[in-house]
C-alpha cells in the first residue's frame, strides 16, 4: 500500500464514522478529557495577578502536550503494530469531525421550537453559549442557524485543514485549540484577560478555515442567486462580526438563505451587541434548515474530496 493510501483510508474510514454515528453518548471523547484539563486549570490559575500569562502558558502548554502525546501514540502503534496505528489514527480522526452531531441538534431545535418556546430555548442552550432565557422562537432559529454554519468551520473544515498541514496530531492540537477558546476564549470580566491567549491562538488557527468554509459553501452554488448573493455576504459582512472568523461562514449562510444574522446577545449575564449580518429579518422555518443542512453536507464532501486530492499529490 503506498503513502497516499496510508493517509486516505483512515480519513475515509473516521468521516463514515462521523456520518454513520455522529458522537455517541456512550463513547468516551477526547474533548471531555480536555475540558476537563482546562477547568482544572483554569480553577487552580484564574487568580491574583499575571492572569494573562498564566493563561496563555496553561493554554501553549496543553495544545503542544496534545500533539506531543499523539504523535508519540501514533508513533508507537506503527512502530510495533501496524494494522493499530490505521485504527487508531481513524479513530481520531472521527473524533476531530463533528458535522453529523451538530446538524442532529439543529433539527431538534427547529422540531422543540415547532413544539413550545420553551422546548427550544432548552434545546438550543445544548448548542450556544449565549443566555436562552429570553430568546423567541426566530432569536432560537437564528442561533441554531449561526451555530450550524459556524461548527462547518470549527467542526469539519478547520480539523480536515489541520489533518492536512500537520496530521492527525495537528488534527487533535486543533481540537484542543478550539476547546480553550470556546470554555475560556470570551471578553468576560473573569475571561478577558486569562482566556486572552486561548482566543488570540483560536483566531490564528481558524483564519484560513474560516475563509476555506465560506468558499465551499458558496463554490457549489455558484450560479445560482443563492450563491452569487452569498458571495456577496460574504464580501460585504465577512468582516462585521466580533470575530475575525465566525463572520465568513455565518455570512455566506445568511446570504444563501437571504436573512439576517447577528445582533445583541448575553453572554454569562453581559450583553454583547454584535453587528448585524445582512438585512432581511423575516422570519425563519424548517425549510430554511433544511437548505442549510444541505449546504454544510455539500461542502463537507467538497472538504473530504480536497483532503483525498492532497494525499494523492
Amino acid at each position: 500500500m503506498n503513502d497516499a493510501w496510508i493517509s486516505i483510508l483512515p480519513l475515509l474510514t473516521g468521516w463514515l464514522l462521523d456520518l454513520m454515528l455522529g458522537d455517541p453518548a456512550w463513547l468516551p471523547h477526547p474533548v471531555v478529557g480536555f475540558g476537563k484539563m482546562i477547568a482544572l486549570g483554569e480553577k487552580r490559575l484564574n487568580k491574583g495577578s499575571h492572569r494573562m500569562l498564566k493563561g496563555a502558558l496553561m493554554s501553549v502548554f496543553l495544545i503542544v502536550l496534545v500533539f506531543a502525546v499523539t504523535s508519540l501514540f501514533i508513533t508507537s502503534f506503527s512502530s510495533f503494530i501496524p494494522p493499530f496505528s490505521f485504527l487508531i489514527s481513524a479513530l481520531l480522526i472521527f473524533y476531530c469531525l463533528a458535522g453529523t452531531t451538530l446538524i442532529r441538534e439543529v433539527r431538534e431545535v427547529f422540531r422543540a421550537v415547532d413544539r413550545s418556546l420553551e422546548e427550544g430555548r432548552r434545546q438550543v442552550a445544548r448548542i450556544v453559549g449565549r443566555d436562552t432565557s429570553e430568546l423567541s422562537a426566530q432569536e432560537i432559529r437564528t442561533a441554531a442557524l449561526e451555530t450550524l454554519a459556524e461548527n462547518l468551520s470549527d467542526g469539519v473544515i478547520a480539523p480536515l485543514f489541520w489533518l492536512a498541514v500537520g496530521g492527525v496530531p495537528a488534527m487533535l492540537a486543533y481540537k484542543m485549540v478550539n476547546t480553550l477558546d470556546s470554555m475560556i476564549g470570551y471578553r468576560t470580566e473573569r475571561y478577558k484577560d486569562f482566556g486572552c491567549w486561548a482566543a488570540h491562538i483560536d483566531d490564528v488557527a481558524n483564519y484560513i478555515p474560516a475563509r476555506l468554509t465560506a468558499l465551499l459553501m458558496v463554490a457549489p452554488l455558484c450560479l445560482t442567486e443563492r450563491g452569487k448573493r452569498g458571495a456577496l455576504f460574504i464580501r460585504r459582512y465577512g468582516r462585521m462580526h466580533a470575530s475575525p472568523n465566525s463572520g465568513y461562514p455565518e455570512a455566506a449562510l445568511a446570504g444563501i438563505l437571504d436573512c439576517r444574522f447577528g445582533g445583541p446577545h448575553y453572554y454569562f449575564g453581559e450583553l454583547f451587541d454584535k453587528p448585524y449580518i445582512g438585512e432581511k429579518a423575516r422570519e425563519l422555518a424548517t425549510a430554511d434548515m433544511l437548505v442549510a443542512v444541505r449546504v454544510n453536507r455539500t461542502a463537507e464532501a467538497l472538504a473530504i474530496s480536497i483532503a483525498v486530492l492532497v494525499c494523492f499529490l
